[in-house]
């Protein structure tokens, strides 16, 4: 399992999940700037991500759904604000009504990643910030940390059949 940790500040209203792995940092960006290998691991392994739409440049937006085990699809989005390839990536993400319209009475969050060489490895750091300490709580209560867990566990799997000259 790549998961080295995962950590709750309630004080700072985050959420950092740290991982490794055995590629180069490229290698590693390469997942989240192509959304098709972003969909082989976005999400617990029995809720595949779909994304509709994938504007990756600041400003952009995605849009995606989770196929969950009974077939619903709940909706988020994400909205790009740094993209420094290879080694930073922030976005607000929030949850999205079957339209993909935000859905504002769950506010938003908001994420950093952040990439690290460590000897021809890579350290992955994902810190998710929150609006309140409410928001967080109900996000840690839906299974976020988990689930985030879960999603990186799959990353070596897509890393090992993707590969780009």
């Amino acid at each position: 399992m790549p998961v080295i940790s995962s950590t709750k500040n309630l004080e700072a209203l985050s959420l950092t999940l740290v991982a490794e792995f055995d590629a180069a940092v490229e290698r590693v960006w390469q997942i989240w700037e192509d959304p098709r290998q972003l969909e082989r691991w976005w999400g617990p392994p029995n809720y595949p991500a779909t994304f509709d739409r994938f504007d990756f440049q600041p400003g952009g937006k995605a849009d995606y759904y989770m196929t969950t085990p009974e077939g619903e699809k709940p909706r988020g989005w994400w909205k790009f604000r740094t993209i420094e390839a290879p080694r930073k990536l922030e976005f607000d993400d929030g949850f999205a009504d079957e339209t993909g319209a935000p859905v504002d009475a769950m506010g938003s969050a908001h994420a950093a990643v952040d990439l690290e060489d460590i000897g021809g490895r890579t350290r992955m750091t994902i810190m998710s910030t929150f609006d309140s300490e409410e928001q967080m709580e109900e996000m840690v209560k839906m299974g976020m940390e988990e689930g985030m867990k879960e999603a990186a566990g799959q990353i070596d799997a897509v890393l090992a059949e993707h590969s780009r000259a």
